[in-house]
């Protein structure tokens, strides 16, 4: 499986974030959509990743406060990224590794979507789910008379 079949089933809604928009102006976006991240462009291209971890990150650091901070100064701006034809295996670890819950997708410099470590895990599960349905069919079709039998050994 495939990034690329992850974003097909979630689709390509997409919010983002300036770099110099208030941090304030940001955790409005995120609360009204409910969403863990935006991606943070500038002029077309990907700059970094807001995500709760950096927010409170900079709370804290800030005394409790959001004060008037920007995206800039808060976003991890290297987030990973991968390509719609990574293989799902390849970014469940480049997530673990980097304890990352949010990784856009890009196709050279355009983004694509973003994909949740959630998404990953679903997509994970979905696909053990039908590959035992498929082995419990296999098994309980097995054609009659055409049972192994293990040799026994004389002692």
């Amino acid at each position: 499986m495939k990034v690329a079949d992850i974003l097909r089933v979630k689709g390509g809604t997409l919010f983002t974030v300036s770099p110099d928009q208030s941090l304030h102006d940001a955790l409005e976006t995120m609360a009204e959509r409910d969403i863990g991240s935006l991606v943070v462009m500038d002029h077309g291209d990907l700059v970094g990743m807001l995500t709760f971890r950096e927010v409170i990150l900079a709370i804290v650091g800030n005394g409790g406060s959001v004060g008037n901070s920007t995206v800039r100064g808060v976003m991890d701006d290297h987030p990973l990224t991968c390509t719609p034809d990574t293989e799902i295996d390849e970014v469940r670890r480049m997530m673990l590794d980097r304890h990352a819950r949010y990784m856009p997708v890009l196709t050279q410099r355009t983004l694509m979507g973003v994909i949740s470590f959630y998404d990953v895990a679903r997509a994970v599960v979905e696909t053990q789910d039908f590959e035992n349905r498929m082995l419990k069919a296999y098994i309980r079709d097995w054609p009659a008379g055409e049972e192994q039998t293990v040799p026994q050994t004389q002692l």
